[in-house]
């Protein structure tokens, strides 16, 4: 999928940071980024990691876009205050974190966004790495209306009882019957969370239940191995998962 473009094509997009309604009524931001066409393109919602709505999804979600996708990217942390993203972060670490029921609603709420969309299919995933992984998980088994979803090493999908919370009261895994869309889950074998053990025990319950899904797993890779701005990357690993996330997403969403 890499470099798979005609070079005499008029090519665009536009990209940018909007508001659209978020679960409860509230109003939060969103990063959004589209083919600059009149379409029909299909939809990726971007459920950002633990370290917050940053550059880095800013970048992934014009990655999308390039390569045909309509992008959508929630603040979650919209509701703990502004500053840089390391500072929500921060806001957010000390409130105790996002609930899953909240990250649940502005996934749904950023997937009717793109349903509002004159250039949109109709059709949308969902992608999430590290914490994101594990929300993207979460959402696809909670809701309806996602045709794919995408955990990039989300820790946390399994989790044991004095792990569970007031904010994250169930585990994933636990909600394995409920999901309702196939499942490509990319992971490094030196990760730990989730860790090889934990991935197994998650493919073991997806097959008892009868889902539609493929893993793949990068020796010598860890957590974060797509991150191009961290020492985790990998670049083999990292180009190799995202070809194999455009091919899944175009297979389900086109």
């Amino acid at each position: 999928m890499w470099n798979n473009f005609q070079t005499k094509v008029e090519q665009g997009m536009v990209a940018g940071i909007t508001t659209i309604p978020g679960g409860g009524g509230d109003t939060i931001e969103a990063y959004v980024a589209r083919p600059d066409g009149a379409g029909p393109y299909p939809g990726v919602v971007l459920v950002h990691h633990l370290p917050g709505w940053d550059e880095y999804y800013q970048e992934l979600a014009r990655r999308f876009a390039n390569h045909g996708f309509i992008a959508v990217a929630p603040n979650l942390y919209s509701r703990f205050g502004g500053g840089t993203p390391d500072e929500a972060a921060a806001a957010a670490r000390a409130a105790g974190g996002v609930s899953d029921d909240s990250v649940v609603a502005d996934s749904v709420a950023a997937l009717n966004y793109f349903k509002g969309l004159p250039s949109g299919n109709g059709k949308a995933g969902i992608i999430g790495s590290c914490s994101g992984g594990r929300h993207a998980v979460l959402v696809a088994s909670r809701s309806d209306g996602f045709s794919a979803v995408v955990d990039l090493w989300g820790g946390g999908v399994v989790q044991s009882a004095d792990q569970l919370s007031a904010n994250q009261p169930v585990a994933p895994i636990d909600l394995t019957p409920n999901l309702n869309a196939p499942l490509l889950g990319l992971f490094g074998n030196d990760d730990q969370r989730p860790s090889p053990e934990q991935v197994n025990q998650h493919e073991e319950v997806l097959k008892q239940n009868g889902k539609d899904y493929t893993f793949h797993r990068y020796d010598g890779a860890g957590h974060g191995f797509f991150y191009y701005h961290a020492p985790a990357y990998r670049q083999q690993a990292a180009m190799d998962g995202w070809n194999k996330v455009v091919a899944f997403f175009n297979q389900h969403l086109l």
